[in-house]
């Protein structure tokens, strides 16, 4: 099976070209393939489908074999490898995921693509300042969905904190029957935001698009930032604006390697 493994500032999957590759197992592609001592190494494994709904589809698959709704860094990975590898010309195309058809502006210069600004859509706050236990410590947190679900932590210092401890408890709390995202943010001040994500089915990660757009909607409608900042996650920056209702994220995307996997899938 040919792939291409990508990254969005660090946010790493293996990409699939399904116009011309046929996944009859991405659950069993995801897990073997995703192993970072005996398979690839990545975060999870994406498909690029043809769609009649739209100019192409996405389905994503996390590291444990999972599969998501949706991923920002995938969208914007989908952005640069669509046009550069000339499945489209078109600098705005439309990606059907599994929350919705989303809108993606690609900035190209000379055939090669600086960044894609997304279109995410609106988000769906379902809770503010809500207490959750994990282990014998309280935290308060906000739900946002982004068309998979966030639990947002605002915490004095996200560098220090203990992300793999506290995340993995919150992703399996019994508030969440099918687990959650969740993210561990400081306030540097009301347009900058660092955060660190522990993302379902996979782990920490070095960034999530989606979990961005969930901590910008969430700092603000805490009145903790305004509707547009930067956030500073662990592989590089993403600029979040919230406005006319829906929120955009915009940032790189990036070619790592084409390669052949040792058996199909």
């Amino acid at each position: 099976m040919k792939f291409t493994k990508m990254h969005g500032i660090g946010n790493d999957y293996i990409y699939v070209n399904c116009f011309e590759e046929r996944v009859k197992d991405p659950v069993r592609a995801a897990i073997e393939l995703s192993d970072r001592h005996f398979g690839i190494g990545s975060d999870g494994l994406v498909l690029i489908q043809p769609c009649a709904e739209a100019d192409f589809e996405m389905r994503m698959f996390n590291a444990d074999g999972s599969e998501s709704e949706m991923c920002g860094n995938a969208t914007r990975c989908i952005g640069k490898y669509v046009y550069e590898r000339g499945l489209t010309d078109k600098t705005e195309i439309t990606l059907k995921t599994g929350a919705g058809i989303k809108r993606l502006m690609i900035n190209a210069e000379s055939g090669i693509v600086r960044s894609v600004k997304v279109d995410m859509g609106e988000p769906e706050v379902l809770g503010i300042k809500e207490t959750i236990q994990a282990g014998n410590e309280t935290f308060t947190m906000t739900r946002v969905s982004m068309g998979n679900p966030h639990a947002v932590i605002f915490v004095d210092d996200a560098n220090a904190f203990d992300v793999h401890r506290i995340g993995r408890i919150i992703e399996c709390h019994p508030m969440f029957p099918n687990r959650t995202n969740v993210e561990f943010a400081t306030i540097r001040n009301r347009e900058e935001i660092r955060m660190r994500v522990w993302e379902r089915g996979s782990g920490e990660t070095w960034a999530c698009g989606t979990g961005a757009c969930a901590t910008l909607a969430a700092a603000a409608v805490n009145g903790l930032s305004e509707k547009k900042a930067v956030l500073k996650l662990n592989g590089g920056d993403l600029m979040i604006e919230w406005a006319d209702g829906v929120i955009f994220q915009e940032g790189p995307a990036a070619f790592v390697y084409d390669g052949v996997t040792a058996e199909d899938y």
